[in-house]
């Protein structure tokens, strides 16, 4: 008797469903089960569809034959498998191009059915919520699913609960929303301003550049669905990026901007303020609230951008992280970013793929970003296929395991039911989705471009087709949801008010720019250079001072921690409390700590920060046996604000913009950057340019993010010396920012203070020492904290100005090399003076030491060669400079020499032209 004869009488909507478990995640079978199935995968694979029986060997049982209903049943479970997979690679969803051909096919032969099989009704109906049905209408459900103007990938999800949530959700409503008739003509009420929008623009202001979303103009039906129902399901705050293309229509449509203000920015008025550059109408920002139409009072920013595609991806990142933690901690998901991307830059940018390595980070996670692409199948002129080796360009998505729906941009209620997807997928998962918005670009790169030079087939079909609004009104004109004359009572009545909006900003004389998220800077101001320089009180109390120390210098006795640490943790407390003297280490935590107590957060972030490359910081310590973390700065007693610090991935431009959007939003945060080595700061160069030295000129925004830059020379090569100051000096200009060379934990202690106290914000670019760390004369006493403030400039307290033959003027680490020197050679005719502040300089001090000395000989000395430092800085900025002498090395393309002896050399070299002008390096020959 044959043992398995019960197969033929099993109940096959079990086996189907088993075998669709196993299909999905083998390893969540049962053993024995999934042996026969694999033994039936092999079957089937042997008989290569050719119909004959399948025999299988279930475990050491000999063989069976598979019934050939049964056989029927697993074949159709394969078919609804292979939609799952890869049914987006035959769908409906680009409306201007014919689609590339894709094999195998999902034709019915390659997977051993065929025509006579199309009404034989099979169980496996059940695993696509059809019930027992008919191959043809199990066919049939799988096509409007998976193939017809919505392709989604999502069955590379690893977790069986996402991947279950989607396919019960599609399969209830064959991945498509039935909308009221009233919802339909929101729909088009929204598609008729994006399309009329533009119209009007394009008539008003000929030829200048918009970068209009003709062709994708279901982004903004898309926008307001996605916000309308978050701000239902409990969104307060949204936060946006976008680059050029559509940003105008997004701004009017959605955010509410005036469009009487963008007619004024389209006119090229200057601006209201005297001290401001402006920038580009489609790169601005803007902050609103509006109320969804269900009354839930809604905060809506969209971040200003650069050119540079992606970058400001990162920067919202940053800002609704900043935001969530200052306002929604028990609650992220109320904070949503929405990165519109366009399709050449989503796949070309490499910041893409480090946003969304931060997704899932602790140091990073906003709860799931919604990611938009309006996909123009095209860049500046080069065609997709130029564009990537990828499938799609969304294809990144997809190292997170996030799940990607392809959308006809034609097609509005696709549209807006796919971001009703990504919405109730985020909120349910906190993960990223991404929608692939497939249309076209119905102009040129900007209007004033000419597209039929390099896309002339593709441009005549352009030429030819229907905008998706009347290719909407249509459709509903058939369904007798509208009638024939109401797309155009709708674009006249929006017409007529862009009309008002229009003769309104003719009677304004100049642009006027509102800030970016201004109820988060209220009771900030806007300062000029001559302020900069103003001293900031950051005094702190010794009895405060000594709390904090007394706190982060003792670890938990009821853990057990590396002898190391606890070794190390002892010394800070013998520093503070019986030596009077305190280490770089000391003077960063006890700034912080200072700082906690006074109310304002501490969010540090970059790589390896937590101990600090150098392994000096230890802000996070670890329990030996169980790696818990303990961070001693969140132990203070009474109130404190929090201290937050991670490490981050080994990214910079991500990791950048992410935390200069924290401190744009998190004014009150000391948020600081460390990278680790300065030099590798130029991995966010982009950052740099576009938002840190730019931002408050182009778009009155004030940032206070600070970098901290191990920058030094100690023969460790050419990419582990220099931070590359000249780079940060040559931004510098008016008051957009500070940079400092610190040389004591106190100054350093009183500058991160300042950073918090003053009542604005710069960017401050800190180039923070790597040997002093440890260096025994590197110490500032506790009293050299409770008092004073930052010095811009140290005098020299060792020598007699009359006694005074050569004044050197000097910065950072340098400092020290040259007082070991001058010990040396007991030299008490050199007076070694260091700028701790090289922006903005201080000339008034240096004038004033000048005076004070009377020396005949001034000095600008520097370790690095003389095409970098801060060189070229001292000469731009201070008009007596050009009479110093130079002492540095001699120009060189790289920052140092990789050989530890040449380095040293060059170093000594250096050190010696300082004390002797007629050991001139510029002059000996090359060695």
């Amino acid at each position: 008797m044959d043992k398995y004869s019960f197969l033929n009488a099993a109940n096959t909507a079990f086996f189907a469903d088993l075998y669709d478990k196993y299909l999905q995640s083998p390893d969540s079978i049962e053993p024995s089960w999934r042996a026969f199935f694999q033994g039936f995968d092999f079957g089937l694979e042997s008989a290569d569809g050719s119909g004959e029986t399948i025999y299988i060997e279930k475990e050491a049982e000999g063989t069976v034959a598979v019934p050939e209903t049964m056989q029927k049943e697993f074949q159709v479970v394969r078919l609804i498998d292979a939609y799952r997979t890869r049914g987006h690679l035959f769908t409906k969803t680009n409306p201007v191009r014919e689609r590339r051909t894709y094999y195998p096919s999902l034709s019915l032969e390659n997977f051993g059915l065929n025509q006579s099989d199309l009404s034989t009704i099979f169980s496996a109906g059940e695993i696509i919520a059809l019930g027992p049905a008919t191959l043809n209408n199990i066919i049939a459900h799988l096509d409007q699913i998976y193939c017809d103007a919505i392709g989604i990938e999502y069955m590379y999800i690893r977790n069986p609960e996402e991947r279950e949530w989607i396919q019960s959700r599609i399969n209830f409503n064959t991945n498509r929303t039935k909308f009221s008739p009233d919802q339909k003509r929101h729909i088009l009420k929204k598609l008729n301003q994006a399309v009329s929008f533009e119209s009007f623009l394009h008539t008003k202001y000929v030829g200048q550049k918009r970068f209009s979303l003709e062709g994708g103009e279901t982004l903004i039906p898309a926008l307001d669905a996605l916000v309308e129902k978050a701000a239902d399901m409990g969104v307060k705050e949204f936060v946006m990026g976008m680059a050029h293309r559509g940003r105008l229509s997004t701004l009017t449509n959605i955010f509410g901007k005036s469009p009487k203000d963008i007619f004024s920015e389209f006119d090229g008025k200057d601006y209201a303020e005297t001290v401001f550059d402006g920038d580009v109408k489609y790169h601005l920002g803007w902050t609103s609230k509006r109320k969804s139409d269900s009354g839930k009072a809604i905060n809506m920013n969209i971040a200003p951008n650069p050119s540079h595609l992606e970058t400001v991806g990162a920067v919202v990142e940053g800002i609704a992280r900043a935001k969530q933690d200052s306002h929604y901690k028990e609650d992220y998901s109320q904070v949503l970013p929405i990165v519109v991307h366009g399709d050449a830059a989503v796949a070309g940018q490499g910041l893409v793929y480090e946003i969304v390595q931060m997704a899932q980070l602790d140091g990073y996670k906003t709860g799931g970003t919604i990611h938009i692409v309006v996909n123009n199948q095209i860049g500046f002129t080069t065609n997709y296929l130029d564009a990537r080796s990828s499938t799609y360009c969304t294809d990144v998505g997809k190292v997170t395991l996030s799940p990607v729906l392809h959308v006809n941009a034609d097609d509005a209620e696709a549209v807006v039911h796919a971001v009703n997807f990504a919405l109730d997928f985020r909120m349910n998962f906190g993960r990223d989705v991404f929608i692939d918005l497939l249309g076209y670009r119905k102009y040129g790169h900007n209007e004033g471009d000419e597209p039929r030079f390099t896309q002339p087939k593709l441009y005549k079909a352009i030429a030819k087709h229907k905008n998706p609004r009347d290719i909407y009104a249509e459709k509903l004109l058939s369904e007798g949801i509208i009638d024939k004359g109401h797309v155009a009572v709708l674009e006249k009545e929006y017409k007529a008010s862009l009309e008002e909006e229009l003769e309104d900003s003719r009677k304004q004389e100049k642009t006027v720019i509102t800030p970016f998220m201004q109820d988060e800077w209220a009771g900030f101001v806007r300062v000029q250079e001559d302020e900069m320089m103003e001293v900031v009180d950051t005094t702190f109390s010794k009895e405060s001072l000594t709390e904090i120390a007394d706190v982060i210098t003792k670890l938990p006795e009821d853990k057990k921690f590396l002898r190391k640490i606890e070794r190390l943790i002892d010394q800070r407390h013998t520093m503070f409390f019986k030596d009077n003297k305190l280490d770089w280490a000391m003077g960063e935590l006890l700034a912080y700590g200072s700082l906690l107590k006074e109310g304002y957060d501490v969010r540090m972030s970059g790589q390896d920060v937590e101990r600090g490359t150098f392994s000096h910081r230890h802000a996070v310590v670890k329990v030996e046996d169980s790696e818990e973390e303990i961070l001693l700065l969140n132990n203070l007693k009474g109130d404190q604000a929090d201290f937050y610090i991670y490490n981050s991935l080994l990214s910079e431009y991500a990791v950048v913009g992410f935390d200069y959007g924290y401190a744009m939003a998190s004014p009150k945060t000391l948020t600081i950057w460390e990278a680790q080595f300065g030099d590798f700061s130029n991995g966010a160069q982009i950052m740099i340019d576009q938002y840190i030295s730019s931002a408050e000129d182009k778009w009155k925004l004030q940032n206070g993010l600070v970098f901290l830059l191990p920058h030094g020379y100690e023969g460790q090569g050419a990419e582990h010396s220099s931070a590359r100051m000249e780079r940060y000096l040559q931004l510098c200009a008016k008051d957009n920012m500070f940079v400092a060379d610190v040389t004591t934990p106190a100054n350093l202690f009183h500058l991160l203070r300042r950073q918090m106290k003053a009542t604005y914000r710069k960017p401050l670019i800190v180039f923070s020492p790597k040997s002093l760390l440890r260096d025994k004369r590197v110490m500032s006493s506790i009293e050299e904290f409770t008092e004073g403030s930052f010095q811009t400039v140290i005098d020299d307290q060792e020598v007699k100005n009359k006694a005074v033959k050569s004044l050197v003027f000097c910065t950072g680490k340098f400092y020290y090399d040259l007082l070991e020197k001058r010990e040396e050679l007991k030299r008490s005719d050199v007076a070694l003076v260091r700028i701790e502040q090289l922006f903005p300089l201080p000339v008034a001090e240096m004038d004033a030491l000048i005076k004070k000395y009377n020396a005949d000989d001034i000095v600008w000395a520097q370790e690095e060669p003389r095409n970098m430092g801060a060189l070229s800085h001292i000469l731009m900025h201070y008009d007596d400079a050009k009479t110093f002498r130079f002492a540095s090395r001699r120009p060189y393309g790289a920052p140092a020499a990789g050989s530890a002896t040449r380095s040293k050399r060059r170093h000594k070299e250096v050190i010696d032209f300082v004390f002797d002008k007629t050991k001139d390096n510029q002059k000996r020959k090359k060695k």
